[in-house]
């Protein structure tokens, strides 16, 4: 829980208890989520993006297209320690913006698994059919609720100032532009917003890494 008034936001409140010292427990189970999340981020950007920039030259291919649809299954944890580093910061705006991220983001990574593990692998005429009907209604909606939580996810990141403005904004607009063109053909601009989107999301990680120290 937070300490003292001298905590930093989100991480450092969970650090420090009532006499300046680490709650071992909490404190390193924190930590481990906040890093373990971390890590999940980078693999996830870079499962965006090295498939994005290889699709530049080779188009969508079996191996990108299997890349891309497992590195979905890292965004909760990574989701969860931008919040948990900005969670005092951000304020019930936050909170629910992370809450509605979280939701469309679990229903998204269903979707591109079987984008591009399932439907990529059948034969046109075929996943056109599968596409068509109340699938087609199921796609539509989870990428609504992930674009909707994922805007407000940006925002809250951008307003509260704690993590660097410029990826939570890239943040935003990236992943909602890749939802948005999931379901069109691969062309250089969706490879070129898998780079930016890859960009955002490690550079975001990777400010998550260091545990905030007590001031």
């Amino acid at each position: 829980m937070p300490g003292d008034g001298g905590a930093g936001p989100g991480l450092a409140g969970w650090h420090w208890g009532s006499a300046g010292r680490l709650p071992s427990v909490a404190a390193m189970s924190m930590q481990w989520l906040a890093r373990f999340g971390a890590v999940c981020g980078v693999i996830l950007g870079l499962s965006l993006g090295v498939p994005g920039a290889v699709e530049t030259f080779t188009g969508e291919t079996a191996v990108t297209s299997f890349v891309v649809g497992l590195g979905a299954a890292f965004g909760a944890p990574a989701l969860l320690a931008f919040q948990l580093r900005q969670a005092e910061a951000a304020g019930r705006f936050g909170a629910v913006a992370f809450a509605v991220n979280l939701i469309g983001l679990g229903l998204f990574t269903g979707v591109a698994f079987a984008l591009n593990l399932v439907v990529f692998f059948l034969d046109p005429a075929v996943a056109e059919e599968v596409l068509a009907g109340p699938t087609r209604l199921a796609v539509l909606g989870s990428a609504l609720v992930f674009v909707i939580g994922t805007v407000l996810f940006g925002v809250s990141m951008a307003r509260s100032g704690v993590l660097p403005r410029i990826p939570a904004w890239g943040y935003a607009s990236t992943l909602t532009a890749l939802a948005l063109l999931a379901a069109q053909p691969d062309s250089w601009f969706t490879s070129l917003v898998h780079v930016l989107a890859c960009g955002s999301v490690v550079w975001l990680s990777l400010s998550v890494w260091p545990v905030p120290s007590r001031p």
